[in-house]
């Protein structure tokens, strides 16, 4: 499908979404950018058009302007007809549909369907664009480069910037962008680091000012068996251990997202987490103040308690 169809098929939807009457044929032509050309090669692609997103599952309503009158008939989409039943979702489910959401969001306020909404406007067809339903959650994404590594993972393109590594040195990096996720709070990006000659991870706050791309459309190709969620699962953490921490109900959900265990209790739960990095750590588990027990490991228990007296000796 090429971009300007789905252009217009968006386009289409947002219109029959949003009015809150039917729409003649004539009101969508004159309104949806896309329908140019004779009056008969606009039916032909309208009707093409209705196939495509009855294929897709929005089914288009259709009625008269006026019960007591015979006029033409009038088109429209009910947002409550439009709402989908997603039943249980995954985490990745939610990501996915998140991503989606931009892409809607954005296409609901573009120049071509803000002239549309103008152009219904002038016809004096009222309209609701806040009735347009969501598709899901919004997730926060802090990194000014995403954008940019998610469309050069799309086009196969070289980057390369610069980089704070876990000795604090700030290092050139030049990489073949394989994939981003997400993990406990933080964005990933995977990719085939030149200079190392294998694959390796690397935080996005970490990336130090804006990560640059190459010119060359297709310079690599992403292994067929790569999966970005799965490498991070393997790789992400192998230098890690495990914390034996007590959290009082209800409270610590930072940390109960880390847990790869929970044992419920009475009013503490006892989670079993991962961590790679001590001294991270032991500020999280600091922040939480007196709903969290640490047990175990004892190098760990100790560095909290050690954080607190210096906390209670800056006090005194």
């Amino acid at each position: 499908m090429s971009s300007r169809k789905t252009e217009r098929l968006i386009n289409l939807t947002i219109a029959l979404l949003a009015s809150k009457r039917f729409l003649t044929k004539n009101e969508i032509f004159r309104t949806i950018e896309g329908y140019e050309g004779s009056a008969e090669a606009n039916e032909r692609m309208f009707e093409r058009d209705k196939d495509d997103l009855r294929t897709l599952g929005i089914a288009i309503e259709v009625g008269e302007l006026d019960v007591l009158f015979n006029d033409e008939p009038g088109y429209r989409i009910k947002p409550e007809s439009y709402a989908l039943n997603m039943g249980e979702l995954s985490g990745l489910d939610i990501a996915l549909l998140s991503l989606a959401t931009e892409v809607w969001r954005d296409a609901s306020f573009s120049q071509a369907a803000q002239s549309a909404r103008i152009k219904l406007a002038s016809l004096g067809i009222a309209s609701d664009y806040q009735s347009i339903p969501a598709m899901a959650p919004r997730i926060c994404i802090d990194s000014p480069n995403f954008a940019v590594l998610v469309k050069a993972i799309a086009d196969g393109v070289h980057i390369n910037f610069e980089y704070l590594a876990s000795n604090m040195e700030v290092q050139h990096r030049d990489v073949d962008p394989y994939g981003v996720g997400n993990r406990f709070g933080a964005w990933y990006l995977v990719g085939f680091d030149s200079e190392k000659s294998a694959i390796r991870t690397f935080r996005l706050d970490r990336i130090r000012g804006q990560v640059a791309r190459s010119n060359t459309l297709n310079s690599f190709r992403i292994p067929n068996d790569f999966n970005v969620a799965q490498y991070l699962d393997e790789n992400l953490f192998q230098d890690t251990q495990s914390a034996i921490i007590r959290v009082r109900k209800n409270k610590g959900r930072q940390l109960r997202i880390r847990a790869a265990m929970i044992v419920p209790d009475e009013e503490f739960d006892t989670c079993t987490i991962p961590y790679p990095n001590e001294q991270s750590f032991t500020d999280l588990i600091l922040w939480h103040g007196e709903d969290v027990v640490v047990l175990e490991p004892a190098s760990l228990r100790e560095s909290v308690i050690a954080a607190l007296e210096g906390l209670v000796k800056s006090h005194d």
